[in-house]
Order: C-alpha cells, then structure tokens, then sequence
C-alpha cells in the first residue's frame, strides 16, 4: 500500500514537465521569430544602401564623361539646412533629371529607394571640381531618413 501512496503524489509532475517543456519551446520559438524580424530589416537596409552607393556612382560616372567646364550644370539643391533637407536649386541638366527619375520610374532614384523624393538629393560640385553626391530615403516605417555621400574628384 505504501508504495501506492507514493505513486498517486507522482502523477501530476509527467504534466508540470510537459508544461515547462511546452513554455520553454515556445520562448525559444518567440526569440527565432524575433531574430528573424530584426534580420529582415538589416537585409532591407543593406539593399537600400548597396542601391544608393549604386546610384551615386552611376551620376558620377556620367559626370566623369563630361567635360569639366559642364560640370557645374549637375548642381542639385546646393544649400543644407539639416540632415537630408536641402534647398536651393534643382538641376536642369537632363541627365540629373533622369537620374532623380519618378517613384514609377525603375533604375532611378525615386524609383529605387523608398521616401527619396528629388528634393532629398544633393549633388554639389566646388571649384576643384570635387563632386558630392549625397542620396538620402526614408525606409517604410522608420521615423529617421538614411542617406548615402559618394565624393570623387574629376580632373580633365
């Protein structure tokens, strides 16, 4: 009889096991699916960012064709205000325009990067014909924008 008493005191710790085996699976699958949220921004932000650096050194290679004297036509919203909020005049020069393109427009700059309006880019040009070319986006849902600076020289 004894060894009966012992028994029935038993019988609910086979389920107090499987519960606690229950809540730590499910921890552990609350943290994986954690990680997996916070790598899918980082994969978004370095697409974004390899985008970018894409897209500066494409306006500075057709800057780099050009004849040094031109160059200044490229000058794009010239004056900062504050980080990725510039002023001043927007390009005429016909491959600045393309280049800032449309949000429908694939390959360009609106139509690659989210919340990159042409009034948040800037190209500016100095008297040593030393080119910056800052592309600034906003990703969905982020209260900061990003932004991008490619410099480079052309001498001619």
């Amino acid at each position: 009889m004894k060894s009966r008493s012992g028994l029935s005191t038993q019988y609910g710790s086979v389920l107090l096991e499987a519960l606690i085996a229950i809540l730590l699976f499910s921890m552990g699958m609350l943290a994986l699916a954690g990680v997996q949220a916070s790598a899918l921004k980082h994969a978004a932000d370095a697409k974004y960012r390899a985008e970018a650096s894409f897209l500066a050194s494409q306006i500075i290679a057709q800057m780099w064709g050009e004849n040094p004297a031109n160059l200044t036509s490229y000058r794009h919203n010239t004056t900062t205000t504050a980080a990725c909020d510039f002023a001043g005049t927007a390009s005429g020069n016909a491959n600045v325009v393309a280049w800032l393109g449309t949000a429908s427009a694939p390959g360009t700059v609106a139509g690659n990067l989210p919340g990159a309006p042409a009034s948040r880019q800037q190209i500016t040009v100095d008297a040593n014909n030393v080119v910056t070319v800052t592309i600034c986006w906003q990703p969905p849902a982020d209260p900061l924008p990003r932004s991008f600076v490619g410099v480079a020289q052309i001498s001619g």
